[in-house]
């Protein structure tokens, strides 16, 4: 019986410990960076009224111009149910619009406003300085050889995802 029980101390057990060797170390390491990065980002944010999920709106928006709510669902990670309350709110806060689509009454695309335009540069603003802190441990240069390492792991020249 003991032959049909797998060796548990042959693989590495997943953890986000530093200096990990699992398969799931990176993946792990990259969800407590991103916890990290939007629990400082968030901080920016907070002040303003808006969250996370609402600036990675505006910021596809300002990206994209004038985008369907599926298309916002799909840039920004989010489902079709989330998407519709993030819109909501960012029109309840005169952030953002839904106007019509030539050629498809059903579709509706969103569009940030001047006030949202306003919102959006302010955030940064009030980022900057949070931003420095959260790359302080970081050596000169560093900071811009992550955000290369990261732009190349997100997007892959091979086109894969």
């Amino acid at each position: 019986m003991t032959a049909d029980v797998p060796d548990r101390t042959a693989a590495s057990r997943a953890t986000d410990r530093p200096g990990d060797e699992s398969p799931f170390a990176l993946g792990l390491l990259l969800r407590r960076a991103h916890w990290r990065a939007a629990a400082v980002m968030g901080e920016a944010l907070q002040p303003l009224g808006i969250e996370l999920r609402h600036f990675a709106v505006l910021i596809v928006l300002v990206n994209q111009g004038p985008t369907v709510q599926r298309d916002l669902a799909e840039a920004t990670g989010s489902d079709k149910a989330g998407i519709m309350r993030v819109v909501d709110d960012l029109e309840r806060k005169g952030l953002a619009v839904r106007k019509s689509v030539p050629g498809d009454r059903r579709v509706r695309a969103v569009e940030i406003t001047p006030q949202g335009l306003e919102l959006f540069d302010a955030v940064h603003a009030a980022a900057e300085p949070l931003a420095e802190r959260l790359v302080a441990e970081l050596g000169p240069g560093e900071p811009e050889r992550m955000a290369d390492l990261l732009t190349r792991f997100v997007y892959p020249s091979t086109g894969e995802v």
